[in-house]
Parts: structure tokens; C-alpha cells; sequence
């Protein structure tokens, strides 16, 4: 019960659930970028949300298939097709043995999500699957898929149901964007904290799994530059000394030595998944209680399609 990679795309990747316990031995959390996207196409082929699924990154995947299955796919929006049959996202898909799928380059959007029915088989290293390109380790060798890759099936007896993901389920992906902002520790270092709200930032070409850079006009912080290293999570977003902003993706260093000026909320952090570069970003402001909040309203809102929206969002 086997998949054959014939174009690996760009960058794809087995991902499952994120590393937890192990920033202090400089771990990271890695994982699905876009933790959401995942767990939708996970839910149409009846897994739970973490299960094995694959990551692409831009350029799509083809893939053979050597077995009877289901799958779905989600994320960016692109053009999928099986056997040069037009197939649609955010729905279960039958596959017969001997087809082959295309996910085609995203249109909008970065990365697509493909869940099979019952997950891939892949390595665990430190309680989780996920590949983490940096050190090597998880997913399929610790690196990312390559044409003549054979994915084995990890419980081939699964019975998908056929879904489709409801209309209000389905995120929009734009090419311009609002992510949920608080301020950070060393905030107060900007000499106008309010000015990162008060622009449009573009996504610059730097942006990959461990972080992302914005463009935009530069700002004004009181550092020498030799501030000592401090912890940093996904979604903290550094300020270097000229002026420049990084947001941390899930496979960014567990410590950094620039200030945290903000901090994108947990609401929307799976949307960094998204971002692709020459989109439009806006930074709003929110407190720490509104972000908590909007986090509990939002599991209540998603919770009726996925009940375990609180694990992954």
C-alpha cells in the first residue's frame, strides 16, 4: 500500500503535530505551518488532526498511487487534477491504484495540505512526526520528499467518509491580509510603538518555515545591538537594529537577540502558513485579554466542524 513521488514540488514535506517540552533543549515546535489548513484535510478523509499529512510549498506535488485510498487537499488555492480529471479541494476524493494526482502551483496562497486516509508512515523523533529540515530529523528522513520517494500507507484499513468541507469552513486565502498583533516584551523600545499598526507591510522573498520577513517603512528602536539572546516563539516578531521585521514560523530558533516588539496572537497564527511574498499585510492591535477572547470565540465558532479545534489553534 504505497504512494510513488514523481515531482516532489519545491518543498513538501511530512508534517504532524508540533514539538512540545523541548524549547529548552533548543527544539523547535515545527509542524504544519498552517496548523488549520491541515487538520480540515485531515478531517475529510476521516483522521484525527494530527495525523501524517503532506506540506507543499509553492510548486504543488504529483503523485502515483500504488493502492486503493482516499485523500483531500486543502490550503492554497490550486488546480488539482487525477488522472487529467479536474478533482476539487475540500472534499473526500476516491483514488484507484494506478492514478496518478497533480496538485498543481498555488494561485493564492503558499502552502497545500494533502491528507490520505489513514496518514503516511513516517519517522517520530521526540514525540512527534513532523519533518524538521534544519536538523534532519521526522517526516521522511529529515529532509523533504524527492522524486522516486515511496510513502507507505500508515493504517490502510482506514474507511474515509465522503465530506466536503462546508462553505463557511472554507478560509479565504487573499493576497492581502489582517493578522491580530500585541505588544511584546521590549515594545516600549520603539520610539512610536503605534507605527507598527499604522502601515501596510509587504511579504519579501525571505520567507520560509522559520520565519518571515516584512517590508515596510522602517522603525525606530532604542538598541545597541547587543541585546543578550531571549526565548522567541512562533508568531514573535523581531525588530532589528535597522529597523526591519521578522516573524518567527514554527521552525525558527528558540532563542533570537533581537528585540520581540509584538506578537502575533494565537488566533492567527496558522495564517503566517499563507503569506506569500508581495502580499499585503496589516498589523491591528489587540490586548492580551481580546486576543484570549477572540480565541475562545472562534474555537466556539469552529468547534461544530472540528471538535478539537482547541488543539490545533
Amino acid at each position: 500500500m504505497t504512494i510513488v513521488v514523481v515531482k516532489p514540488g519545491l518543498q513538501t514535506t511530512i508534517q504532524s503535530r508540533p514539538r512540545t517540552g523541548q524549547r529548552h533543549l533548543g527544539v523547535p515546535s515545527s509542524g504544519p505551518v498552517d496548523a488549520l489548513s491541515m487538520a480540515l484535510a485531515n478531517k475529510l478523509v476521516g483522521n484525527a488532526p494530527w495525523i501524517t499529512a503532506l506540506e507543499t510549498t509553492l510548486t504543488g506535488i504529483t503523485l502515483a498511487f500504488r493502492c486503493e485510498t482516499a485523500i483531500a487537499i486543502t490550503g492554497a488555492a490550486a488546480r488539482c487534477t487525477l488522472n487529467g480529471e479536474a478533482v476539487e479541494q475540500h472534499r473526500t476524493i476516491e483514488v484507484r491504484s494506478g492514478e496518478v494526482l497533480v496538485v498543481g502551483a498555488a494561485e493564492t496562497g503558499v502552502r497545500s495540505y494533502l491528507a490520505v486516509a489513514g496518514g503516511v508512515e513516517a519517522d517520530e523523533v521526540l514525540g512527534s512526526a513532523s519533518t524538521y529540515l534544519t536538523a534532519g530529523f521526522g517526516g521522511h528522513d529529515g529532509r523533504s520528499l524527492v522524486a522516486g520517494d515511496v510513502l507507505c500507507l500508515q493504517n490502510a484499513d482506514v474507511a474515509a467518509p465522503l465530506l466536503e468541507t462546508p462553505p463557511d469552513f472554507r478560509m479565504p486565502v487573499p493576497d492581502s491580509w489582517t493578522l491580530r498583533a500585541g505588544h511584546s516584551s521590549e515594545t516600549s523600545w520603539l520610539e512610536n510603538p503605534g507605527e507598527m499598526f499604522d502601515q501596510t507591510f509587504s511579504i519579501a522573498n525571505r520567507s520560509d518555515r522559520m520565519g518571515i520577513k516584512l517590508e515596510g517603512r522602517a522603525l525606530a528602536i532604542n538598541s545597541d545591538g547587543q541585546m543578550p539572546s531571549v526565548p522567541v516563539f512562533p508568531g514573535t516578531i523581531q525588530c532589528t537594529q535597522d529597523g526591519s521585521l521578522y516573524v518567527m514560523a514554527v521552525d525558527s530558533g528558540t532563542t533570537g537577540g533581537y528585540p520581540r516588539i509584538a506578537k502575533v496572537a494565537r488566533i492567527d497564527c496558522h495564517l503566517l502558513g499563507q503569506l506569500r511574498p508581495g502580499n499585503r499585510l496589516k498589523l491591528i492591535h489587540r490586548t492580551d485579554e481580546d486576543a484570549a477572547r477572540e480565541l475562545l470565540e472562534k474555537h466556539a465558532y469552529w468547534r461544530t466542524w472540528l471538535p478539537d479545534i482547541a488543539d490545533v489553534v
